[in-house]
């Protein structure tokens, strides 16, 4: 059971290593669109404040993996996104910047924005920093037909 214990904290080790050595971008600030192509274009990194409200401030996109951030957007939500007539790159600022606080999801951890459709969450800590950056965003009438 120790050697379990063992690998998973030397799993997260090299996942925290991974992904604290993308690269990073300051030139995407306020630059949401930009910010976001040029991440699906490297498939790594991670874009410094490209998302920005006055009532949260700046939020980081960050490349991520297939659980967090836009790689899981892609990967779990695009086709949903795209039946809607949007591409990944215009939904994500439209949503963050139009979406309501949905004071009930939210927690300690994470803001929840929510639209008629769409829901987007925002990670207040990245290993254990605090740090606001974009970590999923999914349609609510799909989760609502899976009930």
């Amino acid at each position: 059971m120790k050697a379990t214990r063992n690998n998973k904290k030397n799993q997260k080790t090299t996942k925290k290593q991974k992904l604290k050595n993308n690269p990073v971008f300051k030139r995407y600030k306020n630059k949401p669109k930009l910010a976001i192509k040029h991440l699906m274009k490297i498939k790594k990194g991670e874009a410094l404040e490209a998302l920005y409200r006055e009532d949260i401030g700046y939020v980081d996109i960050i490349w991520g993996d297939e659980k967090h951030g836009l790689c899981h957007i892609i990967k779990k939500h695009k086709n949903e996104i795209k039946q809607l007539g949007f591409e990944v790159e215009d939904f994500i600022p439209i949503i963050f910047q139009y979406g309501e606080f949905n004071k009930k999801k939210s927690k300690d951890s994470k803001i929840v924005l929510d639209s008629q459709m769409f829901r987007i969450i925002i990670s207040t800590h990245y290993f254990g920093e605090e740090r606001k950056w974009l970590l999923s965003a999914f349609d609510l009438r799909k989760k609502a037909r899976k009930k």
